[in-house]
């Protein structure tokens, strides 16, 4: 929420996203008048900042931008004051056409009939928008252009190349700066080019959207998924694994074919159509449904790290945060309506857990009924007051966002915050009163008759791909001591050293820890810059000196030297660290 001061002293408290959206109209404006030629088309506000989108002759240059972002200043000067008018279709059609805008035309033919098509109009410039604005353009104050790119039309391939500004804005000069500032610090830790630099995945021409996951980076996303078996196992769920392919018939029956058909990948076999699965939660009922329950054996709480593939535009992909492959951590707690709030509490448990282990921060969205739903309002009801009810009952806050629920039941999102602040969504629970019914899932109760369980979906990491991107950009690539995938590297000094280097080495990996060995004929000045730039939390130096006393130079990463110790000394030390994080 931004605190922002009107001329004649009145405040307002407004959301952020209505304010950098009232900043991407004026950046419209600012480009309509250096570039008159241009053709405007959406210029939404997104977590930071905004964007607008233009048809326009060439790319837009370093130069370009400044010269937008002054004639923006200027705008904002002039204090125009922001007016709201609608149009019937027919008029909004027509009003559009004679400014030669083909892109907003677009967009107004494709709104649903009955539709209010309105207008914000600043000073000579009038844009298509449902609004709400600020009141005038003179409430903006420290605006800043970050960069342009190429975007699609409406994120489709086949569509047209428009050109995209990203800006950002803010009613205060030093709120800038330091939004500047992080954007450096992001920069420098984005995991794009951390996962390049230290071996971890690659996205290869061949796949766009489907990372290769390289040895180093199996190491990193193994000990993740061993710790998610430890923990989940610890608080009684028990592991299955689904096919990826499924029969089309099967995707009717969940509603995904229905919903979700444009985000899926399809194919043939035996002439039968078969979709590639975008969700685990299907498979999940099958297993259920392959032998009889009884109301003594819920909750079942049956984990998977199952791989997904969803069909993401080209536009839209970046790194591991946004691919069209992923593998998500999945359960589907199969339980009693009298255990939901105790099941819902435990999977709150766990994410308390997990988010602490990596020094993560939350916070809560509860997300209600979409408007396209399944199922009846007195469902949908049931399912919101439940989870609504025990978050109160925890003393957890949460954040209202009516409409954003899954098609299939409400949802609690946790949005964990990393150190420099982002927000990233990763975990939610459903409550689904939907699939079992759909699925005619049942449980024999105590009358001996059959019942219809209630099921929650939960993830905890989202997907491990985006977790990783996520976790590498947090900690900028140095990872704690029992995520790093090398632990130890050991630099002898000299040739003469490498047989106790070589003995150290077996000696730490009988001892299960993680060590490379550095043999080259290098000065150890440049050996140690190497393991410093590849992010190792513990350096071995091995000279003449430590060959002889039967020990070893340690060096640290962040503390840098710290004196020599004896190999199981050393040994002790980092399981003690590894066994504090892991425990």
């Amino acid at each position: 929420m931004f605190k922002i001061k009107l001329h004649g002293g009145k405040t307002l408290d407004v959301e952020e996203k209505l304010y950098w959206h009232t900043t991407s109209h004026i950046m419209a404006q600012a480009v309509k008048r250096l570039f008159p030629e241009a053709k405007i088309t959406i210029g939404p506000a997104i977590d930071n900042g905004f964007y607008y989108d233009f048809d326009v002759q060439k790319p837009f240059s370093d130069e370009d931008l400044i010269a937008i972002e002054e004639e923006m200043k200027k705008i904002i000067k002039e204090d125009l004051e922001i007016e709201r008018f609608e149009l019937p279709r027919e008029k909004a059609i027509e009003f559009m056409e004679e400014r030669g805008e083909p892109y907003k035309v677009e967009l107004i033919k494709d709104l649903p009939e009955g539709e209010v098509i309105s207008f914000y109009k600043q000073g000579e410039f009038t844009d298509l928008c449902r609004g709400p604005h600020l009141p005038t353009t003179g409430a903006v104050k420290a605006v800043k252009l970050l960069s342009s790119s190429g975007a699609y039309w409406r994120g489709d391939e086949h569509n047209k190349m428009l050109q995209r500004i990203y800006g950002i804005s803010f009613p205060k000069a030093s709120q800038l700066d330091e939004y500047i500032n992080m954007i450096e610090e992001a920069k420098k830790r984005d995991h794009k080019k951390l996962g390049k630099e230290l071996e971890l995945f690659m996205i290869a021409p061949e796949g766009p959207g489907f990372p290769f996951f390289l040895p180093k980076g199996m190491i990193l996303r193994n000990v993740l998924e061993d710790y998610w078996r430890k923990i989940h196992q610890k608080a009684g769920y028990v592991e299955i694994k689904t096919p990826i392919i499924l029969n089309e018939e099967l995707w009717h029956r969940s509603g995904h074919w229905d919903h979700y058909k444009e985000n899926m990948y399809t194919t043939k076999i035996d002439d039968v159509d078969y979709g590639i699965k975008p969700m685990n939660c299907p498979g999940g009922m099958i297993v259920y449904k392959n032998s009889l329950h009884s109301y003594k054996e819920l909750p079942i709480r049956a984990g998977e790290l199952g791989l997904v593939h969803r069909h993401e535009k080209s536009g839209e992909l970046n790194g591991l945060f946004r691919v069209r492959c992923f593998t998500q951590d999945d359960a589907h707690i199969f339980c009693l309506p009298s255990q939901i709030e105790e099941e819902i509490k435990g999977v709150i448990k766990l994410v308390d857990e997990v988010y602490s282990k990596f020094g993560f921060e939350y916070t809560i969205e509860l997300s209600t009924r979409p408007d396209d739903s399944m199922g009846s309002d007195e469902l949908w009801e049931m399912a919101e007051n439940a989870l609504k009810k025990v978050l109160k009952d925890i003393g957890k806050d949460y954040q209202l966002n009516e409409g954003d629920g899954a098609f299939y039941g409400p949802k609690i999102d946790f949005h964990i915050k990393d150190c420099l602040g982002r927000d990233w969504q990763c975990g939610t629970i459903q409550l689904d009163f939907q699939m079992p019914e759909r699925f005619d899932l049942n449980y024999i109760g105590e009358d001996g008759e059959k019942h219809r369980p209630v099921m929650l979906h939960r993830v905890i990491f989202g997907s491990i791909e985006r977790f990783i991107g996520i976790i590498t950009e947090h900690f900028s690539g140095a990872f704690p001591v029992w995520l790093s995938p090398v632990q130890v590297k050991i630099l002898p000094i000299s040739d003469s050293q490498k047989d106790y280097a070589n003995k150290i080495v077996e000696k730490l990996e009988e001892e299960g820890i993680r060590v490379e060995i550095d043999a080259r004929q290098e000065k150890i000045g440049y050996k140690i810059r190497e393991a410093q730039l590849q992010k190792v939390p513990y350096m071995l130096i091995i000279g003449a000196k430590e060959v002889e006393s039967n020990l070893v130079g340690v060096r640290d990463r962040k503390q840098g030297d710290i004196g020599a110790m004896q190999v199981d000394e050393f040994i002790s030390k980092i399981k003690k660290e590894i066994k504090d994080f892991v425990r």
